[in-house]
């Protein structure tokens, strides 16, 4: 009987809650829903999926339909929109990988030059004398006033500029050197 039944009959029923109305119409037009998705899309498992979400969504769907257009009509109508969400969130999903790949070789970038700057400064620290080390250890590394790196060192304030300032001499002959 329900294989005589018109589509907009049937959609009304299963829009009522009706299951073997609701059956009768996937079981009438699912290959046709398949079929378009698969031309609208390129890609069998695409369309695969697309016809399996616009089947799961159907019984909510029907409770808009209105009748106005045939059911058929209705129908490619929800599988051309499905298609294109579903082309919609693959250029989403792609620019947001595209974005987090340019960020992440970005962040690569800045990693390793922050530790080759950190190897060179190692480097070059080393090759300062002791009091120099111990002085920018205090001012820079423990972020310790002048005055106190110089109280910790037995220094006057004074030493303690004039050793910064010498560090810094060095460090820019160091980085002219390398840069011959």
């Amino acid at each position: 009987m329900l294989m005589d039944t018109p589509d907009e009959t049937l959609a009304q029923a299963a829009a009522g809650g009706d299951r073997a109305a609701f059956a009768a119409l996937v079981g009438r037009h699912y290959d046709r829903i398949q079929g378009l998705a698969w031309r609208l899309t390129g890609s069998r498992a695409d369309a695969e999926d697309l016809a399996q979400d616009i089947c799961a969504a159907l019984p909510v769907k029907l409770a808009h339909w209105r009748g106005e257009a045939r059911f058929s009509t209705w129908l490619y109508r929800v599988v051309v929109n499905a298609a294109h969400d579903l082309r919609r969130r693959q250029a989403t999903r792609a620019r947001a990988a595209d974005g987090w790949g340019d960020w992440e070789v970005a962040r690569q970038d800045d990693i390793a030059a922050s530790r080759a700057a950190q190897d060179w400064l190692e480097a070059a620290m080393a090759r300062l004398t002791p009091d120099l080390r111990d002085t920018v250890a205090l001012v820079l590394g423990e972020e310790l006033t002048q005055a106190e790196a110089g109280q910790i060192l037995g220094v006057s304030e004074g030493t303690v500029a004039w050793r910064m300032s010498e560090v810094k001499k060095r460090l820019r002959a160091i980085a002219a050197e390398e840069a011959r």
